[in-house]
């Protein structure tokens, strides 16, 4: 089996991120976010109550975040006036890596730089990616989701979530 560098630096990170916390946790039933993009403004999850969020964990070096990137980025596109979303880059590499891939790979939805060694309080540290939790409109997780989601995926949640 081979592991790429980068594969390996981020399950390194992701050991080392979870020893550091006091206690492994998990994600809050209704969490909070208040982290700044990449374009410098501040992404507040309270802020967006009333509309669905897609709160995407990504790597540049995940193919599978890589596919589904364009797909969330349509989504939020043809749902803007009820779905809004934040893609967390979760891995430790140089912020112009990051800079030089979301110009690669654009998106309409703004994008973050998460701190694995200083994971977010309120959302579990991610053990594999991609990652995606799905935020209803009155700020509860509807639907965790490990591995890439399409719009199909996301169409169920809201549908499901409607029914009920």
């Amino acid at each position: 089996m081979t592991f790429s560098l980068r594969a390996l630096a981020f399950a390194f990170a992701a050991v080392v991120a979870t020893a550091h916390a006091d206690e492994q946790h998990a994600t809050k039933a209704k969490p909070g976010l208040s982290i700044k993009t990449l374009d410098g403004k501040t992404f507040e999850l309270s802020a967006q109550y009333g509309r669905w969020v897609i709160v995407n964990f990504w790597a540049t070096w995940c193919s599978p975040c890589i596919k589904e990137m364009p797909d969330i980025s349509a989504y939020v596109s043809a749902h803007a006036k009820n779905v809004s979303a934040i893609g967390i880059a979760w891995e430790d590499t140089e912020r112009d890596e990051i800079d030089a891939f979301v110009k690669k790979h654009p998106v309409s939805y703004p994008l973050a730089q998460g701190d694995v060694y200083n994971p977010l309080p309120d959302f579990e540290v991610p053990r594999n990616l991609p990652v995606t939790y799905v935020i209803a409109p009155d700020g509860s997780v509807a639907r965790k989701f490990t591995g890439p989601i399409t719009a199909n995926d996301l169409d169920k949640v809201v549908a499901a979530s409607m029914a009920k």
